[in-house]
């Protein structure tokens, strides 16, 4: 499966996919970080059926996310569990955010790891997705902006930053999805950080699989503990997933994302 690539800003159809239909935006310049790369928008089933608009879901790692031949260690197949989810009456925009490759640990970590020297420019990063590339989206697709219908999730250390993104913007994030963070990240500075942080409205989703190894489990369930204390409702406003035997893996973060999709866009997810 290809992508076709045509320079930004227009936007070009690939193709369509299961039900639905991917974009490419090749090369986005973001000057925040001075660097360029490539942005997959998948559209729902019904975006091509009246002028209704629709909640979007900023995601990182985007050539990890639609197709296999992009990535090194296979695809979340989110087109197909965004279809599953239509089925169900949930849909939404996802933008997949390409990482830059050699900058991914700088631009994805919010605090500077000295043991990996990396990190430290995750700020930079969110103010990419704010305020260069939001604004992009939302003028060229049929998007309902407000931050109540806009979300952010990742996997990993894009879990993480999804994260520390919802506590550092406290309204600019309506849901947010952390499968598997890097919480060790930094010296695990995200706990102290998200404690001290403001508790915004919102739908937090956040899990992890059992075979990850005992530190990230320890960590995540830590995390889990926080967010309670911090007045986040298992069932209400947060939903936690431990999947017994998944290892730190693309195909298990795809198919807990599909599942977690009715969470995530709970709310309205057209308006008319």
């Amino acid at each position: 499966m290809s992508f076709d690539r045509r320079p930004h800003p227009e936007p070009f159809a690939r193709r369509r996919v299961g039900p639905g239909s991917m974009y490419v935006l090749a090369d986005v310049h973001s000057p925040q970080l001075h660097n360029y790369r490539d942005v997959y928008v998948y559209l729902p089933p019904s975006y091509g059926l009246g002028d209704h608009r629709f909640p979007v879901l900023y995601m990182h790692d985007g050539q990890n996310l639609f197709d296999p031949a992009l990535s090194f260690a296979g695809a979340w197949r989110v087109d197909q569990g965004m279809a599953a989810a239509a089925r169900l009456g949930f849909e939404a925009i996802v933008v997949g955010v390409s990482n830059i490759g050699n900058t991914r640990l700088d631009e994805y970590g919010p605090f500077f790891d000295e043991t990996i020297g990396g990190g430290g420019i995750a700020d930079l990063y969110l103010e990419f997705l704010l305020h260069t590339l939001k604004p992009m989206i939302d003028e060229q697709f049929r998007t309902l902006p407000e931050p109540r219908q806009t979300g952010i999730a990742g996997s990993s250390m894009g879990g993480l930053l999804s994260i520390y993104a919802f506590f550092r913007e406290p309204y600019a994030w309506g849901f947010m999805g952390a499968m598997s963070p890097a919480l060790w990240f930094g010296n695990r500075a995200i706990f102290a950080w998200v404690e001290r942080a403001p508790s915004p409205p919102g739908r937090i989703y956040l899990d992890v699989g059992t075979n990850e190894g005992v530190r990230t489990l320890a960590n995540a369930r830590r995390m889990k503990e926080l967010l309670i204390a911090k007045g986040y409702a298992l069932g209400r406003d947060l939903r936690w997933t431990e999947e017994a035997g998944a290892k730190h893996e693309e195909a298990a973060w795809g198919r807990r994302f599909r599942k977690a999709l009715p969470f995530l866009l709970s709310e309205p997810a057209v308006a008319r």
